[in-house]
């Protein structure tokens, strides 16, 4: 396994219930940036379907089963390319619908992720809450956590990743104009440092029935350092280099026997026991 691995994002518009024409524009993406030496490729949260539907039944319309045709179209490509890519879109499952990213590599479908933490806004307000424990995909380019959007706002979901050995986290999002631009610019760096995993943020651009998205798609080290950030509303496929034998590294030595510090192995689990307590107002 090489332990630098390039990785893309491709900021783009999804057209609102247009699953021909998104597919067509996931496969073109991935076709240029595995031209350009991509081996991971990010898109955006529901990057087949777009985001604000009306209706669970609108949404339903739009769902396809993982694996389905969008998937195995991907996975044909990925093939052919020797490519991993992470796309989001809704799927159904014996009448349950969610909101998920998919997973997919040369030899197939590796497994979908099903949103966990559902605000209400966009399609989020009729799908189905995420049925599955967060899970790390063991791949030939790395160790790779699946996230979507608001789920990146809870740091128990990235540490999870961590503990699960995540080398990368891959968080496809649909992150708002206004709130969705302070949690890129503040919140991704910080999951990335505090968990020493790299980070790759892919979101949208465009508007959709009222609603704009800001882009500032990024890749982030494990060290919490932006290593390139795409603009705030322009469609662009932006990459990055990663080492992963930096991420699996936790233990930082600032001098050795006076000042060295490990996020993960200091950490106090016995005190933190109301962490898995519901908190006041839930329910």
């Amino acid at each position: 396994m090489a332990t630098r691995i390039r990785i893309a994002a491709a900021q783009m518009e999804p057209r609102l219930m247009q699953l021909h024409e998104n597919l067509n524009r996931i496969l073109a993406a991935a076709t240029e940036a595995a031209g350009k030496g991509a081996q991971l490729l990010a898109f955006p949260e529901c990057t087949l379907t777009g985001y604000i539907f009306d209706s669970r039944d609108e949404a339903m319309a739009c769902a396809q089963t993982i694996p389905g045709p969008a998937t195995e179209r991907v996975a044909s490509l990925c093939r052919e390319l020797d490519l991993y890519v992470a796309f989001g879109l809704l799927e159904k499952d014996d009448g349950r619908l969610f909101n998920a990213a998919a997973l997919v590599g040369p030899n197939g479908v590796i497994q979908s992720y099903r949103k966990n933490h559902l605000p209400f806004q966009g399609v989020d307000r009729f799908v189905d809450p995420g049925d599955r424990p967060f899970q790390v995909h063991h791949t030939g380019i790395g160790n790779i956590g699946l996230l979507i959007c608001y789920d990146i706002v809870f740091p128990e979901s990235s540490r999870i990743m961590t503990l699960l050995g995540a080398d990368i986290i891959v968080l496809s999002t649909n992150f708002p104009k206004g709130p969705g631009q302070r949690v890129s610019r503040y919140v991704i760096n910080a999951r990335a440092f505090e968990n020493k995993v790299h980070l790759v943020s892919c979101s949208r651009v465009g508007v959709e029935r009222g609603a704009s998205f800001c882009g500032l798609s990024k890749i982030v080290s494990c060290s919490g350092d932006t290593l390139v950030e795409a603009s705030l509303d322009g469609e662009e496929i932006i990459y990055g280099e990663v080492n992963l034998e930096s991420a699996r590294r936790k233990r930082i030595v600032f001098s050795p026997g006076e000042w060295e510090v490990d996020q993960i192995r200091d950490r106090r689990p016995e005190l933190y026991g109301l962490l898995a307590e519901p908190g006041p107002g839930a329910g």
